[in-house]
Order: C-alpha cells, then sequence, then structure tokens
C-alpha cells in the first residue's frame, strides 16, 4: 500500500492524519469526518476505515484514561446495546455490498452531514433518552461502515448538556468500548493484513504528533468556546 502511494499522496497523507488529530486532540472527536473522506481520494476504503478506527481507539484510549473520573456512566451505558447492534449490522454490510457502492454511500454522509451543520442549532432543554436508540444504533453502524459514526455519539451527548471534560472523557470511552467491537470485527474479517499493520505503523508517530501540538492549549478552552465545534464533528 505504502509502495503505491506518490510521493504527493505521501504528503497529503502526513497533512491529513497530522490535521484530523490537531483537531481531535483539541476537541476530544472529529478526526474520523476530516481524515476518512480525504484518504479514501487516495486508498480503498476498506484500507481507510479499520486505518482510522485503529488510531481513533488509540486516542479514546489515552482521553478516558486520563479523564476518567469525569466519564458519565448513567449517559453511557444506555447507548451500548443500541451500537452493538449497529456494529453487527454494519460488519454484515462491510462485507456483502460492493466496495464503490460504500465509497458512494460515504460521500453521501459527509454532504448530508455538512448540509446539516449549516443549520444546526444548540438545545434549550435535555434530550430524552429515547434517543438513545438512535444515536447508538447509528453511531455503531455508520461507525463500522464508514469510520465516521462520532457525529450521532457528539450530537447526543450534546443535548444531554454535558461539559467539557465530561463530554471528552465519555466520547472517548464510548470509542473505546465500540472501537473494541469494531476492530475485532474487521481483523475477523481478514482486513488487518500486513499492509494496513504497515500503515499504522507509520501513521501512530503522524497521530502522536497531532493530538501533542495543541496539548497546552485544551485546558485553556472554556466551555463556551468548547461548544462550537460540537455544531461541525
Amino acid at each position: 500500500m505504502l509502495e503505491s502511494l506518490s510521493s504527493l499522496n505521501l504528503i497529503i497523507v502526513t497533512i491529513v492524519i497530522c490535521s484530523a488529530y490537531l483537531v481531535r486532540g483539541m476537541a476530544g472527536f472529529g478526526s474520523g469526518l476530516i481524515a476518512i473522506p480525504l484518504l479514501a481520494l487516495m486508498m480503498p476504503l476498506t484500507t481507510v476505515v479499520p486505518l482510522v478506527v485503529f488510531l481513533d481507539y488509540i486516542a479514546s484510549a489515552s482521553h478516558g484514561i486520563k479523564h476518567r473520573d469525569a466519564i458519565q456512566w448513567k449517559e453511557l451505558l444506555p447507548l451500548l446495546p443500541f451500537a452493538v447492534i449497529g456494529v453487527l449490522a454494519a460488519l454484515y454490510l462491510f462485507n456483502s455490498i460492493d466496495k464503490e457502492i460504500l465509497r458512494i454511500g460515504l460521500g453521501g454522509f459527509v454532504l448530508t452531514f455538512a448540509i446539516y451543520s449549516l443549520f444546526s442549532f444548540s438545545p434549550k432543554v435535555k434530550a430524552s433518552t429515547i434517543w438513545t436508540i438512535p444515536a447508538g444504533g447509528m453511531g455503531g453502524l455508520i461507525g463500522t461502515l464508514f469510520g465516521t459514526g462520532g457525529p450521532f455519539y457528539v450530537l447526543y451527548l450534546k443535548f444531554r448538556g454535558l461539559e467539557k471534560t465530561q463530554f471528552r472523557a465519555t466520547f472517548a470511552t464510548i470509542f473505546l468500548l465500540d472501537g473494541a467491537g469494531r476492530i475485532s470485527g474487521y481483523a475477523i474479517s481478514g482486513l488487518f493484513d500486513l499492509d494496513l499493520v504497515k500503515m499504522i505503523a507509520v501513521v501512530i508517530p503522524l497521530m502522536m504528533i497531532g493530538m501533542l501540538l495543541v496539548g497546552r492549549y485544551t485546558p485553556l478552552c472554556h466551555n463556551r468556546r468548547f461548544n462550537v465545534p460540537l455544531v461541525y464533528y
């Protein structure tokens, strides 16, 4: 896989990964929506999605451990059963649907969410827990198919009114738990071949650079300012 990329493509991959995880290091989310659509222009979706999911898993583990006292389990646990259903459904579709159709589906999802972002709003009251069904189900489904299920979890937690540290820790833990299921599914499906392992080894340092660049900025980010990127990711 690495051998097939041109020098220009390698530079673009470097910029994309660093930028995506710079955003994740600051906000705790958003890397998938940035990295996957751009990397899918140069590599197969069956490589890009497991790659970014694996990187997100590492990032989520570091955030979850760092802020474990702030994890809101009462908000997280109701999401998990529906997330598991979504993951299982997506693993079936991932191995059944033509890869070009998946690529078109990814483009459609990104465009749809971009349009939504133009008209998004801040909630006046807390959302009902009934929204755990679509949030968990679609988070698991879209997260496994396209690696971009974060917006569904983000929106649910946003509408539940979590403050900055609680949000980041809870969101990271959700990805830590359902990410383990996704990665296991990809491995069982044979997607973690030698080429993908080599790619992961190369981009992990780039991910770490992106996240470390904002290590000193995040504690200075107030709740009001922190809420702005929730609209977009």
